[in-house]
């Protein structure tokens, strides 16, 4: 896999990373998942209790979005970038209602945190990136003898389209 090639993609990568292990912790230990997010684990569940389907679902959920992201992140992908940003802070915003109003467990404000901060941290990603010179549309190339080529906007290395030409 190729290394992101700025730092909003850096970003996106390290959220893949994180949320193809917690999808998998999920699905191959799911009371260690609930207990990290601060849900009760009792011994045996009643009857119509599907706790354990609906984290096989949200942890898939979780397995294939850091599959995406960890795809955006190897095209640079910089219109999913801009994307992830307002739906994180959606994110975090329903999830931080969730544990005011009591819905949630305390603990589970640590998950709506991620989410704002790592909006927070793609969004400078992406504003830091535009000041080094990199097209809102554009793609980073690495190719050559240590320098690093911007290509202009539809285009890109031989003559290949940008990752977000589709717009």
């Amino acid at each position: 896999m190729k290394l992101p090639r700025s730092i909003a993609g850096w970003t996106i990568a390290v959220f893949g990373v994180l949320a193809l292990v917690m999808g998998a912790v999920g699905l191959l230990w799911p009371e260690a998942q609930l207990r990290m997010l601060g849900f009760e684990v009792p011994e045996t569940r009643s009857v119509g209790d599907h706790t354990g389907t609906f984290l096989l679902a949200s942890s898939m959920a979780a397995f294939n979005m850091g599959v995406y992201y960890l795809l955006a992140t190897v095209t640079e992908w910089r219109a999913f970038y801009r994307f992830t940003v307002v739906f994180r802070l959606v994110t975090f915003t329903v999830f931080t209602i969730a544990v005011l109003a009591d819905i949630a467990p305390d603990r589970f404000f640590g998950v709506a945190a991620w989410e704002g901060l790592g909006a927070v941290a793609t969004a400078i990603g992406l504003r830091l990136d535009a000041r080094r010179g990199i097209p809102a549309g554009g793609v980073g190339s690495s190719e050559g003898a240590g320098t690093t080529a911007v290509a202009e906007e539809g285009t890109g290395p031989a003559g290949a389209a940008p990752a977000d030409a589709v717009r």
